[in-house]
């Protein structure tokens, strides 16, 4: 059967099937460039020339006759390599299907690799109006254009026709699809290059061959829009530069509690802070572990805060506690930072030093970075058998690691990752992406969430809500995943009623959109 009457077929898929065994079981394995281009590199050897080409076109025809099936024009706009290649292929493929295809080749044909040259060739043969300049019209809503112009090959800052090209895509009002990035997205990084028309902006993109960690973290959610994804009859290897948990695969790390099971089994939580003036943070994070399930939670603030106990009756009112923890016994998760302003940098000495388990957040990550003997006694828990979630947006992500915050934003995963190998804990680092690392492990990319969260307070939930799950048991990697996962997912839960992308999600009713989820 021709391969352009395959075309209606079957078309990727939303993100692959998921492993269900081995060290990535129920997380899709996210390759760099330098891994992308050595498992490329592999399977064009085992393959007879010209085939992973040839696969890439026919998935980008597929996708793009499933999501633009009446476009009066598929305008595709190819660049001086590879990925321009897959977009030449798709449009033969797309031209002998019937459709109105058409190439603005923008690079030099006599210099085009071998791959790509062939299958300028094919959509040649094939009748492809080919063109060495962009359409005079501006896209519309009857023309489908697939950026085809660089993908992995975007090393630097596109410039000439190509940064023209970026910018005529994003000026238009038709859909975008990209073939494996949107041109300019930086894969590793999620890093846009610099310049208003730096990077395209895509409504859809397909990930070929394999899923970059850049198409989730960063600027790569807002770039990339829809993203599937197309193996290409590709096995791939068991290593993998980051991981994207399933939502399946956090759900099944949540705590199970037994017909048998009471307050005392279901851990507690200290939660300390809440100086003058911002016991509000400190009351979200304590009713956020209530509700995550903590059999009891006791909170500690550090200024006077009178009435504090009477907004929330479930909740212990134990101010002694932020100074003294080992009077609560046991073996508590505790909680600090949310509010605590420098109020905080009294009491880190005892917490740092006595807390089993502790998440640190807001001012007492601020405290940290500012003190050099708290680092030090941070940096030491690990060595003491004492484990800890840091959970830094990335201004304070900067300061702990004496940088800046374009710094950690230019590569997220490096940034959490070192800041987790220096402090021997498991960092949260929030953001679009959220990045959780731990020594010695794969990093992980958080898919849920949106700008919902951006609003304050929401941090604070986040903090509670990850005490409230590791007090019952978890490990802490798990709880930082479960509970990045589900703070987002509520997020989008909220959105996905109906409500406008600017529709406000406060702190207080994210913990219940949280507890509601729960209870699903």
């Amino acid at each position: 059967m021709p391969v352009e009457a395959a075309l209606p077929a079957t078309h990727p898929s939303p993100l692959p099937v998921l492993p269900d065994s081995g060290q990535h079981a129920g997380c899709w394995p996210l390759h760099g460039v330098a891994a992308s281009r050595a498992i490329e590199a592999a399977a064009q050897a085992a393959l007879p020339p010209h085939t992973l080409m040839q696969r890439a076109g026919l998935a980008l025809a597929r996708l793009a006759q499933a999501i633009a099936p009446h476009a009066a024009v598929v305008q595709v706009l190819a660049g001086p390599g590879n990925n321009g290649g897959d977009g030449l292929e798709a449009a033969m493929l797309l031209k002998r299907a019937g459709r109105d295809a058409r190439v603005a080749l923008l690079g030099d044909a006599a210099r085009l690799p071998a791959d790509a040259a062939a299958s300028l060739q094919r959509a040649l043969q094939a009748g492809v109006p080919i063109t060495g300049e962009l359409p005079a019209l501006p896209a519309n809503a009857g023309m489908l254009v697939i950026d085809a112009l660089l993908g992995l090959g975007s090393s630097r800052p596109p410039e000439g026709c190509i940064a023209e090209a970026i910018a005529w895509m994003n000026a238009g009002g038709g859909p975008v699809l990209a073939a494996d990035l949107p041109s300019g997205l930086d894969a590793d990084t999620g890093r846009c290059a610099e310049g208003a028309s730096g990077c395209v902006r895509a409504h859809h993109t397909l990930a070929l061959l394999t899923l970059k960690p850049g198409l989730f973290t960063g600027r790569g959610r807002e770039q990339s829009g829809r993203i599937w994804f197309d193996p290409l009859g590709v096995a791939l290897p068991p290593a993998a530069d980051a991981l994207l948990p399933s939502r399946a695969a956090v759900d099944a790390l949540l705590p199970r509690p037994g017909h048998a099971s009471h307050k005392g089994s279901r851990g507690d939580v200290l939660v300390v802070g809440g100086a003058p003036g911002m016991s509000g943070a400190a009351l979200l994070a304590a009713r956020a572990a209530l509700l995550a399930g903590a059999g009891r939670v006791y909170l500690a603030p550090l200024g006077d805060a009178p009435g504090l106990g009477g907004s929330a009756p479930e909740l212990m009112l134990r101010p002694e506690l932020a100074r003294a923890p080992r009077q609560l016994g046991g073996d508590p998760t505790v909680v600090c930072g949310c509010g605590g302003g420098d109020a905080v940098r009294e009491v880190l000495p005892g917490l740092l030093s006595a807390a089993p388990r502790l998440v640190l957040d807001a001012d007492g990550l601020n405290a940290v970075a500012a003190d050099a003997a708290l680092r030090g006694l941070l940096a030491g828990r690990s060595g003491r058998g004492q484990a800890t979630v840091l959970t830094p947006h990335p201004l304070e992500a900067a300061r702990l690691l004496g940088s800046s915050t374009a710094a950690v934003q230019h590569d997220r995963i490096a940034a959490a990752t070192r800041l987790a190998a220096e402090l021997g804990a498991v960092v949260v680092l929030k953001g679009s992406g959220s990045v959780i690392a731990a020594a010695g492990a794969t990093p992980a990319i958080n898919p849920s969430g949106n700008a919902a969260l951006a609003s304050a307070g929401t941090g604070d939930v986040l903090a509670g809500w990850l005490g409230g799950l590791w007090a019952q048991g978890l490990e802490a990697r798990d709880a930082a995943l479960a509970a990045v996962h589900a703070h987002g997912a509520a997020a989008d839960s909220w959105l996905a009623g109906g409500r406008p992308p600017h529709a406000p999600l406060t702190a207080s009713r994210l913990i219940e959109t949280l507890h509601e989820a729960l209870q699903r």
